[in-house]
């Protein structure tokens, strides 16, 4: 039986020149056999999902044969091309972005270097959320942007999770690096406020002990060190940009309440106390951070 071609597109109603990142456009296709497609170059990402048939994925350094459930990226500024089987010519859905945010996106998800490739298995939210876009898009309102950039977060955080399945990152080693990179994420982003140790172990879903243990392997230092450190830190920048904040309100800007115990931390780790701190740098207005330590 022939295959009945077919071939829809939607633009972005809702163009932002200076959005760092953005949706352009999203569609499907019902492609004819040995359909081709380049070679050619984009300047933007353009990514497909194939839902059915089969079909070759060409990039500057691989060739794929792919079928349903696949994924594949094409990067910017390189040479691809792409043709439909033979005899079972591919129907796929696609969407494209760019902004200087892209490339950030794309390699958070695992897309670096050459990778270009994934398969889903064919369980996968991708194609509907590449529908959504479209259908987004054809509805023409001020949200569409919004919607369609949720849209592509989420088939990137699919992405991502295949991703770091497929290479092992889900071994041991790795992935106790990874729980020290979220305990540094998470202390980097609670410092401001009186959390605990506890509190982020509970947060994690680890034992204290446990998490204390691999953290002070990878950093060479505790976790209560850790963000006793990170306060400081946080309140030199404190000291030397805001001086009309009394001590009090930075000790509490810190996460740290008790204004006494932090002047004893700060001139324990910094030779000096914070007020005595602050007189240093009103003294030398043209030394550097580095130099005001």
């Amino acid at each position: 039986m022939a295959v009945q071609e077919s071939y829809s597109v939607a633009s972005n109603p809702v163009y932002h020149e200076q959005s760092p990142l953005r949706v352009l456009f999203a569609g499907e296709s019902q492609t004819k056999p040995q359909h081709v497609v380049g070679p050619k170059i984009y300047d933007y990402y353009l990514l497909h999902y194939v839902e059915s048939g089969r079909g070759q994925f060409r990039s500057e350094q691989h060739t794929y044969e792919l079928g349903a459930g696949s994924f594949f990226l094409i990067h910017p500024g390189r040479l691809v091309s792409y043709a439909s089987d033979a005899k079972d010519p591919w129907r796929y859905r696609w969407t494209a972005f760019s902004g200087s945010a892209a490339k950030a996106l794309v390699e958070s998800a695992g897309f670096a270097g050459g990778q270009s490739v994934l398969a889903t298995g064919g369980e996968s939210f991708i194609p509907e959320a590449i529908r959504r876009i479209t259908q987004a898009f054809y509805g023409k309102k001020e949200s569409a942007d919004m919607a369609a950039l949720g849209h592509l977060y989420l088939i990137f955080a699919e992405a991502k999770d295949r991703l770091t399945d497929e290479t092992g990152l889900t071994g041991t080693e790795s992935q106790v690096r990874r729980t020290v990179k979220q305990m540094i994420h998470y202390l980097s982003a609670q410092y401001a406020h009186p959390v605990s140790i506890e509190q982020m172990s509970e947060s994690l879903g680890y034992n204290r002990a446990y998490l204390s243990r691999i953290f002070k392997k990878e950093t060479g230092m505790s976790p209560v060190t850790y963000l006793l450190k990170l306060r400081i830190d946080k309140s030199r920048q404190l000291l030397r940009e805001r001086p009309e904040l009394s001590i009090e309100q930075i000790a509490a800007s810190v996460g740290l309440t008790d204004a006494l115990y932090f002047s004893r931390q700060f001139k324990r780790l910094c030779g000096y106390s914070p007020s005595h701190y602050r007189d240093r740098i009103a003294a030398s207005p043209g030394a550097g951070p580095e130099s005001r330590r």
